[in-house]
């Protein structure tokens, strides 16, 4: 062989991985992002955005070698199959979804897609994976503690309500996770001779009516179970809670940024950052049937001492001591 040919040979092979590279480089990955509530504004600094901050710090930039698709379904869960559809049809790599009706959808619209969950209570309960070191299809990512640290909201109540007798639970009906946490906080009150009333709600008028009803049924405090939806109306359940009196309890600091009184769980945009790890993996291959599903390690506790200042109750030194954040 002459020396001119091999040295086309060579130089064409040493180009080759570099030219695949490349390829690889220039591919644009999109992502779905389905959720329940209104498109917050602004999004980079919301929870949401998280995910955006945590697809940068790997590498990931909108506009370059990134597009996410965000679909908010305003509010209203019975947008949400329209939605996954709409992604499903655009042909994302990846779906990331937030809570478990967004879950669920994305679920019924797709077996092929991988879907990537932000944070979504019970997901073997559920029926989206079938264990969480195993989850064993197309779904993987990061389960939220609220159903088992909702027992805790009735601990908090009643160390500042000690003379509680009777407590509401407030739920949504079309959130299917919601049975097992109203469960299990039953449980614990019933444990400790507390009485229980459930609330089911979903729109604003319903929430306006249940607190009536709450009041009706001489409830001396609400536990608000997580959800979008309840979030998306903080400012409305904090209005009512302090309307008619009511401490309130749940597991979301943005009810009580909106002047909830108590919340304890998840740090929920530390969850959508980590979702952007199980993205990166499954863009390099990775299956999330062989991904397992991570719990939150980060938890917080906020307390609002203006909103209880506004329900003459006094927070108790040793559960300030414990919060991570005290709202003044």
């Amino acid at each position: 062989m002459k020396r001119r040919e091999l040295l086309v040979i060579l130089g064409a092979a040493a180009a080759w991985p570099f030219s695949a590279r490349a390829q690889q480089q220039r591919k644009v990955w999109r992502v779905g992002f389905l959720a329940v509530p209104l498109r917050p504004a602004p999004l980079e600094s919301s929870r949401y955005g998280a995910f955006a901050r945590g697809m940068r710090e790997l590498g990931y930039v909108e506009g370059e070698n990134l597009v996410i698709e965000w679909r908010f379904a305003d509010g209203t869960a019975e947008r949400l199959p329209n939605l996954a559809a709409e992604l499903v049809e655009l042909k994302v790599d990846v779906l990331v979804v937030s809570g478990t009706p967004a879950t669920s959808a994305a679920q019924r619209a797709t077996s092929s897609i991988p879907i990537v969950m932000g944070t979504t209570s019970d997901p073997v309960g559920s029926g989206f994976v079938q264990s969480l070191a195993r989850p064993g299809g197309n779904i993987t990512g990061l389960s939220n503690l609220n159903t088992d640290l909702s027992p805790k909201l009735v601990d908090m109540l009643r160390g500042v309500a000690p003379k509680l007798s009777r407590v509401a639970i407030l739920v949504n009906p079309t959130n299917q996770s919601h049975a097992a946490a109203a469960e299990r906080i039953e449980t614990t009150a019933q444990r400790v001779d507390l009485k229980t009333v459930i609330v089911e709600a979903v729109t604003a008028q319903e929430i306006e009516s249940g607190f009536s009803k709450m009041s009706r049924e001489n409830t001396g405090a609400v536990i608000v179970v997580g959800d979008p939806v309840f979030i998306q109306q903080g400012n409305q359940i904090a209005e009512l809670a302090i309307k008619y009196r009511m401490p309130s309890v749940t597991s979301y600091r943005e009810n009580v940024d909106a002047g909830g009184l108590i919340s304890y769980g998840q740090h929920v945009a530390d969850n959508f950052r980590r979702a952007a790890t199980y993205v990166d993996k499954i863009f390099k291959g990775a299956k999330p049937a062989g991904l397992p599903v991570e719990q939150s390690t980060k938890l917080e506790l906020v307390i609002n001492r203006k909103t209880a200042k506004a329900l003459g109750l006094t927070i108790p030194p040793e559960l300030l001591a414990l919060a991570t954040e005290v709202i003044e």
